[in-house]
């Protein structure tokens, strides 16, 4: 999508439109309309801050806002939603590729009638028996289409139903999806392959349809408890005179959100490995069911105490229909030209309501000059969230190859699908190092580790992950007793022959893919929320996951690596993939390294979504109301 690259977006320009814009307008009755650095009224001792104080040597520190408790209900509804999805999808593997363990005469322990492979040390669960391709082919398919989802959900939420009723309707549509699976799974069905293959589909393309309304939806609404908009200077009780920074909150705010997906994440794991390998999947995803039933209780309870935001109408086709505004007669078949005109600096000018006589304006530009600004800024973070299937492409491997590598390895009684739960508890010990020691260490050594920086990193360490997976299977096929048929070694009892390695030499790949999760995944939440306009949060939030399912698009294309004897040569390309990636988005985005506070002080735009106007009526909106309290 054409769009001003950052490059083009000059720092020292950007303050001065910020500066520029708090100014005085006049609104749709003629009253004088102050336009500050965003929403909200100033409290006493508060104010904004100055150039100096926000950079060189005699800038102030900066700090968070305090997070009230609303944050922590709302993050406690993703951790259940979290236990209910992975706690699930983390079988999934075994479920579709591992055929169900020996009936009566077999290994002892196992359990024909429920999947469970908990017969020996060795034993894998198994019910489909399609094999880890049709696994892999099921997983990435399963990615693609909750991360297809949420522009749908993204769209009902900002235009239609607003945020808070958007998921409640899509955690209502997700408990069908569970109690389908459920059902797939209980003895009865799943020794009927094709009766079980069927019923599992539908309980998940269900399923994944209400995670995919909910998804884009619920990290904006966490942050939106927080009233700050803008940098602000406020004195701490010590006397000291700080800035309290909206970017900051929300990247402490993401954090902790995303320590309490991992802690949901982790413990659904855990606890629905054992359960499928020893009891049966039926348990496996009755569990996540039962602890997805609390979620509609929750969000009862924070109807009225929660922030909602309504939703904004026709403001999403308003967008776009500025965005081909700006792009009159800048249209040239020849890509060099066409990547001029439109990286001139002028194109989102020309757009904004005070450059176009009255005369002339369109019925439907009912906003200002600001919005025009933050729907230039919007455009310019889904232009960053396009590099990232290339990181995603890593990051997948987890939900399958990693399990299937696993299984090849001696488990000695551990399940081959409870290894990959090092990732989410490399998190939770990582993420709470980073948000006290790490960012604020690097603030007060004056280095400003910038949200691009941040992605970049991720990138490169997602690779250097894969890297480490390549070097393990080649040590499978090296040790396996059938060389590079590791994946189906079989004694001709059915009995798995791994390699004699221990399957706990991985844990380098999830300590590496659980870093780059801190600095590439986190990192896209905060980012699509402070650049997308107040407006359309939902819908750049589901620009930024939609990325995954171009990525699963993608993977479904190299399932034919996912096998023997290919799997080295498989991890090889996601390695060279995630770290080209990486240099390649560095390239592109490193000049907004110094344009980050700019973009994040520019003033709110207003816009009327409600309705057109008739030409020659004053296109400003009706004057701000003080709604936040600081």
């Amino acid at each position: 999508m054409p769009v001003d690259s950052p490059e083009t977006m000059q720092a020292g320009a950007l303050e001065d439109i910020v500066h520029d814009q708090r100014r005085t307008s006049v609104s749709a009755k003629g009253m004088a309309t102050d336009v500050s650095y965003g929403s909200g009224e100033l409290a006493p001792g508060e104010r904004h801050p100055s150039p100096d104080e926000l950079h060189g040597p005699k800038a102030l520190r900066r700090v968070a806002a305090p997070i009230p408790w609303a944050v922590y209900t709302v993050a406690f509804v993703e951790l259940c939603e979290r236990f209910s999805y992975y706690g699930t999808q983390v079988v999934y593997s075994n479920f579709v590729s591992r055929p169900l363990p020996p009936a009566v005469g077999g290994a002892p322990g196992s359990n024909h009638r429920t999947g469970a492979g908990g017969g020996s040390d060795q034993g894998v669960s198994g019910a489909l028996g399609q094999g880890v391709q049709t696994g892999q082919g099921i997983n990435t398919f399963n990615t693609f289409w909750i991360y297809c989802v949420p522009l749908l959900g993204a769209y009902m939420a900002d235009e239609h139903w607003g945020r808070y009723k958007t998921i409640c309707i899509s955690i209502a549509v997700a408990i069908v999806g569970h109690i389908i699976l459920v059902i797939s799974a209980i003895p009865p069905v799943i020794v009927n392959e094709s009766a079980c293959f069927g019923v599992f589909i539908v309980g998940l393309i269900i399923m994944g349809l209400g995670t995919g309304g909910f998804k884009p939806n619920i990290s904006p609404l966490v942050v939106e408890q927080i009233p700050l908009t803008t940098i602000i200077v406020n004195s701490l009780p010590s006397g000291e005179m700080v800035i309290v920074d909206p970017t900051i909150t929300q990247s402490r705010i993401y954090h902790y959100f995303y320590l309490f997906i991992n802690i949901g994440a982790l413990i659904g794991q855990i606890g629905m490995v054992y359960a499928e390998k020893y009891v049966g999947f039926w348990l496996s995803f009755l569990l996540p069911t039962i602890a997805f039933l609390t979620t509609p209780f929750i969000m009862w309870w924070g109807r009225k105490r929660y922030q909602q935001k309504p939703p904004s109408g026709s403001v999403v086709s308003k967008a776009f229909k500025t965005l081909f505004y700006a792009l009159r007669g800048r249209w040239s078949i020849n890509p060099l030209r066409f990547w001029k005109n439109t990286h001139d600096g002028t194109m989102w000018a020309s757009a904004k309501p005070s450059n176009i006589p009255r005369g002339q304006r369109p019925a439907w530009m009912t906003f200002d000059d600001a919005w025009v600004d933050e729907v230039r800024r919007g455009f310019a973070a889904c232009a960053v969230f396009t590099w990232y299937p290339l990181y995603w492409l890593a990051y997948g491997q987890l939900t399958n190859n990693f399990t299937q590598q696993a299984a090849t390895m001696t488990l000695n009684g551990v399940p081959n699908d409870v290894v990959n739960n090092l990732d989410p508890f490399a998190l939770i010990i990582f993420i709470p190092i980073c948000d006290q020691f790490l960012y604020p260490g690097l603030r007060k050594m004056g280095i400003q580790f910038t949200a691009i920086k941040k992605i970049t990193f991720g990138f490169w360490l997602a690779s250097a992950a894969m890297v480490w997976a390549a070097v393990v299977q080649y040590y499978i096929y090296k040790t396996s007793p059938c060389g590079y048929n590791a994946n189906s070694c079989e004694a001709d009892d059915g009995t798995i022959l791994p390699s004699p390695l221990n399957v706990w030499i991985q844990t380098g790949c999830y300590v590496l893919i659980a870093f780059s999760e801190i600095f590439a995944s986190i990192t896209s939440l905060e980012y699509a929320y402070s650049k997308a306009p107040r407006s359309m949060r939902s819908v750049v939030q589901a620009t930024a996951l939609f990325t995954n399912a171009i990525s699963a698009a993608i993977a479904e294309a190299l399932v034919p690596l996912a096998n023997d004897p290919l799997l080295i040569w498989n991890y090889g390309v996601f390695a060279v993939i995630a770290f080209v990636g990486g240099c390649l988005f560095m390239l592109q985005f490193r000049s907004l390294d110094a344009e980050e506070d700019a973009l994040n002080m520019l003033p709110e735009g207003q816009v009327n979504a409600a309705k057109d106007i008739e030409d020659g009526e004053s296109i400003q909106p009706p004057p701000r109301t003080i709604e936040e309290k600081y």
